[in-house]
């Protein structure tokens, strides 16, 4: 959460620079229209309000508007000047979609452009129609756009467990945070029904299945509350950012937020899941804070072991965990922090303090039940979880085991003690060396400036020390009787007195600074060795690096030997370690998997197989246990401090989740490679049960008349039968042969015979190679004479150029001409097979070259695999060369170019 612990009564910083870029951008502004279903009005009411921007004189274009057959927003749409939209070839068809270079170029103040979730047709320049608003944005044009909330990207599991229809067309939910205003617009759900009803909505077959399936009174409902919760949210944040910039003093009443109070109380874990409770009936984002004021530099082990794991708890029940320095009472910091953030309930434990406690020390919640105004104070009694109290263990509050810590080492060290008094005897050396000069009344000002030294340096004992030395010197050295201990003049007994009290405040004060000066320098080396480690992790590409990474870590900082164990099966194997470690003992191995089943700690210093050498922690995520992490360390007794089992905690949090970014990244590729897979094995089942049994069933039917006519049939049919027998199984070989040459190709199999040879005679053989696929159109040959020879394998250069000559054959209309043209450029020779063609869409020309990709087909089109394009590149970037393909520029069609690279005389062969 932002701006913890700033002063509540001056401005946010955030805001006020979130504010002053609103102002200084260029940028356009946005509208949605959001809606909680289809035919609530949301075109409606975009045309309404961009007609009322018409008639303000704000130069208003539409660029899409789906009227769905309805009269009265088509009605809406009179007096707009409409874009018309372009057309995208699709499979042999034309989509329309919205023209946005025609938009760009035209340049309104104002654009309408609906169905912000729509999906363009394959072949536009964005994929998402929201891409296309977002340029239109950054080009300075104000956008009034329209959106259902069930296809809000983070809602969209939601909405498919309430209608049981999952939507495809999502929108990102930073286009909505983005968003300059949000309207909601809102139809009672009978309202709607009775619209769908009408035919207002969808003609009357879609009416009857949508009244039965997806526009039910309880889906409606719900969605409603979807999309009203959702605008709540952002107007609420919106509040929020006001108050901040403002420095307006909180909290306003506009929206439910929950603070829970974290102290070291035992019943603490307790507390947050009342605060979990409580926010979960209101509906409101909640905040567990823990305030780190003075008294928590004293705290004990077990203690801080507590307050760990409430935060730790907090954040596993979805709430935000905040650690604050307290430089106040802990009550101001608590609703300054409430105050900033807009909280209007605060959840506080029950104090059993004694009253001489409450009187010396004060009452956190009774400075809060005073002091809170129109925040509401929860005081809760809460109840101690059976072991939480328990010194020396982790808290239980997560639902784990107890694990033993060795206790943090408290040996008394007396040598600041000793540089106390040696400090202290300095500075009543130098009193005693200036009294002559400066006399007694300034011998208390050097005393005390060494009390104020030894309490920076060494803290507060010392400095305690110090100042029982510095007044017994003062008394013993300066005050008469002087050398004596008595004080014989009354005043000098309130001097005396007076001294003795300002040094025991100047040292508690002074050695309250160093401790809070050392929680703070802890806290960033902590947080500055933690940042090291998640920038490392984040470089971890690999699940090996990621456990390597880990493991390093985590021996690195604890000092101890590690082990990381992941699941295999339904057991659990070393996959890491730090010394490296492939294997564990029986009782370690057992120890670790009782751990994963159970996600409770085990082995050494647990309670659970305590026989083991090792101890063995889960490592979680959101989704449950996802490995184990083992330690080990010379000696005997328990392995970590509570410090220790704190870092411990963090470092393998983090781990945890890399690794479970790793596996998504896996499980994503693999779901890729997996429907890559199935899309290139229904391609080739199309190939074989179409384009192979189509020259097939040709030659066998040719094949049957033949048998079974014989010679009743005269020569000329005979022959016909004949040729096509021979025509189709050339056909039907050339198929077979693409098939076997993509195989080779794939398995590397691909070793070209390099020679010397001359690209002209190779153009002349596949001409004649593809005569009869050509036998339609007219050949143009335009080969620049005295082309070098170059290095390559006459007949892969051959069959990529067969191919290439087949491809124009088929994608170009019969009587146009296909064009070779050779030439030289530089040290290349180029190669241009040029058709004229419908040409390629610009999305498509480098698919084309993808396995079984084909283009629009229609009845004009020749049959194939969708190998040879492919098959052609293969085999001239085995050669060395390229293969590129493009759109002609003086006329429609495609043009497909071979670049050969022209060998240097040394490489030519003898």
């Amino acid at each position: 959460m932002r701006d913890t612990g700033r002063d509540p009564e001056r401005p946010s910083p955030d805001a006020l620079l979130a504010a002053a870029r609103r102002e200084a951008r260029t940028r356009g502004r946005l509208k949605i229209f959001l809606g909680a279903a289809p035919g609530v009005g949301k075109t409606y009411e975009m045309l309404t309000v961009g007609r009322a921007r018409l008639r303000a004189g704000t130069d208003v274009v539409v660029g899409v508007a789906e009227t769905h057959g309805r009269a009265e927003t088509a009605a809406l749409l009179d007096g707009f000047e409409i874009v018309p939209r372009a057309s995208v070839p699709y499979h042999g068809t034309v989509l329309e979609e919205m023209d946005l270079d025609a938009l760009l170029a035209r340049r309104p103040a104002l654009a309408l452009v609906d169905e912000l979730a729509h999906t363009n047709a394959p072949g536009s320049r964005h994929r998402k129609r929201h891409q296309d608003v977002e340029e239109l944005l950054d080009a300075g044009i104000d956008v009034l756009t329209t959106l259902n909330i069930q296809h809000v990207e983070s809602l969209n599991d939601v909405v498919a467990g309430i209608t049981r229809i999952r939507v495809r067309e999502t929108v990102p939910d930073g286009i909505l945070d983005r968003a300059d205003d949000i309207e909601v617009v809102d139809l009672n759900p009978d309202d709607l029904i009775q619209r769908l009803k009408d035919g207002k909505v969808y003609v009357p077959e879609g009416a009857e299945r949508a009244l039965a399936h997806y526009f039910s009174r309880g889906n409606l409902t719900a969605l409603r509350e979807l999309a009203l919760r959702r605008t709540a949210d952002r107007v609420d944040d919106e509040l929020l950012g006001h108050m901040r910039a403002n420095a307006i003093p909180g909290p306003w009443a506009a929206g439910e937020r929950v603070l829970v109070c974290i102290s070291d109380d035992p019943r603490s874990a307790a507390l947050v899941r009342y605060a979990k409770r409580l926010a979960d009936r209101l509906h409101a984002p909640w905040t567990a804070l823990f305030v780190e004021g003075t008294r928590a530099a004293a705290l004990g082990e077990a203690a801080r072991d507590r307050v760990a794991e409430a935060l730790r708890l907090a954040d596993r029940l979805g709430g935000d965990a905040v650690t604050l320095p307290g430089g106040r009472r802990v009550a101001d910091d608590i609703l300054a922090h409430a105050r900033s953030a807009n909280v209007n309930h605060v959840v506080v434990g029950k104090a059993e303090r004694s009253w001489a406690f409450e009187l010396l020390h004060g009452s956190v919640v009774h400075d809060l039940v005073r002091r809170s105004g129109p925040i509401s104070v929860h005081v809760v009694p809460g109840e101690a979880l059976p072991g939480e109290n328990l010194r020396g263990r982790a808290g239980a509050s997560g639902g784990s085991a107890a694990v033993a810590t060795a206790p943090a080492r408290s040996r008394l060290q007396l040598r600041p003690y000793g540089l106390s008094l040696l400090a202290t005897a300095a500075g009543l050396g130098l009193a005693l060396l200036l009294q002559p000069q400066t006399g007694i009344e300034n011998a208390d000002l050097i005393l005390l400036t060494a009390v104020v030294a030894v309490a920076v340096r060494f803290g507060l004992g010392p400095s305690l020390a110090a100042v029982v030395a510095a007044s017994l010197a003062y008394n013993f050295f300066f005050l008469p009787p002087v050398y004596t201990l008595t004080i014989a003049d009354p005043t000098n007994v309130a001097a005396f007195l007076l001294f003795t009290v300002v040094a025991v405040l100047v040292s508690n004060l002074a050695g309250r600074s160093r401790r809070a000066a050392m929680i703070s320098q802890t806290r960033a080396a902590a947080t500055e060795r933690l940042y090291g480690f998640s920038r490392k992790l984040a470089a971890c590409g690999t699940l090996d690096d990621v456990l390597w990474a880990t493991s390093a870590q985590v021996a690195a900082m604890l000092r101890v030997r590690v082990v990381v164990l992941l699941p295999e099966g339904r057991t659990v194997v070393v996959r890491a370690g730090y010394p490296p470690e492939d294997r564990l003992e029986p009782a370690d191995l057992a120890a670790a998997q009782w751990t994963f089943d159970n996600d409770r700690p085990a082995g050494r210093g647990a309670d659970t197989l305590p026989g083991a050498r090792r101890l063995f922690l889960p490592m979680r995520t959101g989704r449950g246990t996802i490995g184990v992490i083992g330690l080990d360390a010379d000696g005997t007794g328990p392995i970590l401090t509570p410090e220790g089992r704190r870092l411990l905690d963090a470092l393998a949090d983090m781990g945890a989740l890399a690794i479970e970014r790793v596996r998504l990244v896996d499980d994503l590729d693999r779901a890729e490679r997996a429907a890559e897979t199935d899309r290139l094995a229904r391609a080739l089942l199309t190939s074989i049960s179409h384009d192979l049994r189509t020259p097939l069933a040709s030659v066998l039917g040719a094949a049957s008349t033949l048998r079974d006519l014989g010679t009743a049939l005269p020569d000329e049919a005979r022959g016909e039968l004949l040729a096509t027998v021979i025509e189709e199984s050339e056909r039907l070989n050339r198929f077979i042969a693409n098939l076997l040459d993509m195989t080779r190709l794939e398995a590397g199999a691909v070793a070209p015979n390099l020679s010397d040879g001359d690209m002209a005679e190779s153009v002349d053989t596949a001409l004649r190679r593809t005569g009869p696929a050509l036998s339609g159109h007219r050949i143009a040959v335009e080969v620049e004479p005295g082309l070098p020879t170059l290095r390559l394998d006459p007949v892969l250069f051959e069959q990529a150029l067969v191919n290439l000559l087949d491809n124009a054959a088929k994608y170009a209309p019969e009587g146009t001409t296909v064009t070779v043209r050779a030439d030289r450029r530089g040290a290349w020779v180029r190669l241009a097979v040029l058709d004229e063609g419908e040409g390629l869409p610009e999305a498509e020309t480098e698919r084309v070259f993808d396995k079984f990709h084909r283009l629009r087909k229609g009845d004009r089109v020749r049959a194939g695999t969708g190998l040879g394009l492919a098959i052609a590149r293969g085999f001239v970037e085995a050669m060395g060369g390229t293969v590129t393909a493009a759109n002609r520029r003086d006329r429609p069609g495609a043009v497909f170019t071979v670049s050969m690279p022209i060998p240097a005389p040394e490489d030519r062969a003898a």
